[in-house]
């Protein structure tokens, strides 16, 4: 298991994370130390505690939006694929209709030449 160390709000934290997640885990360090930044920035000095508290809470608010925007994504995806199932079930229908439909005019294309072909034939 790796260990490293990232750096938030001043203050460096050693961390353990699978082998291969080193860089991952430094860069949502910067991420959450840069959302404790824009709040200093905002309210200024407020204290530690309660700047981690409010990035915290920043952070759940940005995940909750996203969550409600996948789940939105979720379920116009499951709305198209139904639709697509629904053109493609249609789109088969009228191939077989237009397949019998040619097959009946075929069917009568041929009747008419064998009736032609007789009739040329007693004169």
């Amino acid at each position: 298991m790796a260990q490293v160390a990232v750096t938030i709000n001043g203050r460096t934290y050693r961390m353990a994370c699978d082998d291969g997640e080193e860089e991952r885990l430094i860069g949502l360090g910067k991420r959450f130390d840069s959302c404790i930044n824009q709040l200093r920035s905002s309210f200024g000095e407020i204290g530690d505690q309660r700047l981690t508290v409010m990035a915290g809470v920043m952070v759940i608010d940005q995940l909750s939006e996203l969550e409600r925007k996948a789940q939105a994504l979720s379920a116009e995806l499951a709305a198209l694929k139904a639709e697509n199932a629904r053109l493609a079930a249609s789109e088969s229908a009228l191939e077989a209709d237009i397949a019998t439909r040619l097959d009946a005019a075929a069917e009568r294309i041929s009747a008419l030449t064998d009736t032609l072909e007789r009739g040329n034939r007693d004169t």
